[in-house]
């Protein structure tokens, strides 16, 4: 198992978080197009290291750590965000779900939307019941992107062409497709001032694409 990081100039942020980390895992950053130095201090950090430019989006990086890890042999990935947002103190309480018999294919931390900004907690709720309607099931916290997935979930999602955040949602509606069983596991909702990378029109416009396609394939199993 490996620890995936996707990261776009988080030189101030990153190396912390790997620091922790490295405790529970080995590490890999996907540098995506970053020009302040991430790959550098991340690899100072002793994590290793996958460089693509330019900038191509998160799901396109977290694909490209997926093909890595699974390259290497990885039978599951982990995977969080490189700007503090996401505790990697709490790695072990996905440790722990995963080591259920048989082990879930998709593990998602879920967050406590009393703890964020009234906009980003109504958006996320809001999200959440449009969500969970497409795919008939309750999704409490979809965007999350701190998450165990299992080597045959990552696989599945190899074939997406989501570049962005949509990928990540679109993961659950996969797993959902394969008979895969999710899990939740709390975790801390941190705002720690870092910059947020959401447009929030082009992000509603994304989601609202991703919600129509979830409704459709989701009545489709994978082949």
């Amino acid at each position: 198992m490996v620890a995936l990081i996707p990261a776009h100039d988080e030189a101030p942020r990153i190396g912390s978080v790997i620091d922790v980390a490295r405790g529970h895992l080995p590490v890999l950053v996907v540098d995506d197009g970053s020009s302040d130095g991430t790959a550098a201090v991340a690899r100072a950090a002793g994590a290793t290291v996958i460089e693509q430019s330019p900038n191509q989006g998160k799901g396109a990086a977290l694909r490209a750590g997926f093909r890595h890890a699974l390259a290497g042999g990885a039978d599951a990935i982990l995977t969080l965000d490189a700007d503090g947002q996401h505790d990697p103190a709490e790695i072990p309480a996905f440790l722990a779900a995963w080591s259920a018999e048989p082990p879930p294919d998709l593990v998602i931390g879920r967050r406590d939307f009393r703890a964020m900004p009234v906009a980003r907690r109504l958006s996320n709720t809001a999200g959440g019941l449009l969500f969970s309607w497409a795919v008939g099931r309750p999704i409490p916290d979809n965007q999350s992107g701190y998450r165990l997935i299992s080597r045959g979930l990552a696989e599945a999602t190899l074939a997406s062409d989501e570049p962005g955040f949509a990928f990540e949602v679109e993961q659950i509606t996969t797993c959902i497709r394969m008979g895969g069983a999710i899990a939740w596991v709390p975790i801390r909702t941190i705002y720690a001032g870092a910059p947020s990378h959401i447009r929030p029109i082009a992000h509603v416009r994304e989601f609202m694409r991703i919600v129509r396609q979830a409704r459709r394939d989701v009545r489709r199993p994978l082949g």
